[in-house]
């Protein structure tokens, strides 16, 4: 099966993450989990509480599952990937700092290979530089991840631009999963 490369950390939104997870495999596609090592990272969950008793302005965030990274990301060897899917939540607001994963995410987009983001994950997307003159979408709080870098912010549920994917977050995955997997198969067979 030709593989994805999924990066995460502690605090990888599991919505962002389980989904492309076991979605990607039903289309023959292998994801593999990376992490600043190979171990088990701490998932959790963000939600804007419904009928709270004060209002919550951004998401709330609480524990959830758990996840295995299986590769550390300095043994990450780009070549053997079919495509990058960038997952959400707090863990791209540190792992924008680790530079063997920025030269990896550097390589999807030099390579013109297929990826896709959801949510937070764009701010790994514009630290490692490749952003400049591209349009995409993500949450509201990280149009600026997108415009200080010389892109272009939509408020949309899924903008496409050349080999990149991109949605707001995991409840617009119903828009952002056919044109990535379309790109991956049409990569794949190249």
């Amino acid at each position: 099966m030709p593989k994805v490369l999924m990066p995460i950390g502690d605090a990888t939104e599991m919505m962002d993450t389980w989904y492309p997870f076991f979605r990607l495999p039903e289309d023959g596609f292998e994801v593999v989990v990376a992490g600043p090592e190979a171990r088990f990272y701490h998932g959790v969950m963000h939600e804007i509480p419904p009928d709270a008793t004060i209002p919550w302005d951004i998401t709330r965030e609480q524990p959830s599952y758990h996840i295995e990274a299986t590769v550390a990301f300095r043994d990450v060897n780009p070549d053997e990937y079919a495509g990058l899917f960038l997952s959400g939540g707090r863990a791209p607001e540190y792992l924008r700092y680790d530079t063997t994963l920025l030269n990896v995410v550097r390589h999807f987009f030099e390579q013109n290979k297929p990826v896709a983001s959801v949510c937070h994950g764009i701010e790994l997307a514009a630290a490692a530089g490749c952003l400049a003159g591209r349009t995409a979408t993500s949450v509201a709080k990280c149009q600026l991840d997108i415009t200080q870098v010389g892109g272009n912010y939509l408020d949309q549920v899924c903008v496409e631009d050349g080999n990149f994917v991109s949605c707001r977050t995991w409840a617009d995955f119903s828009a952002l999963f056919k044109p990535f997997i379309s790109r991956l198969h049409e990569a794949n067979s190249a």
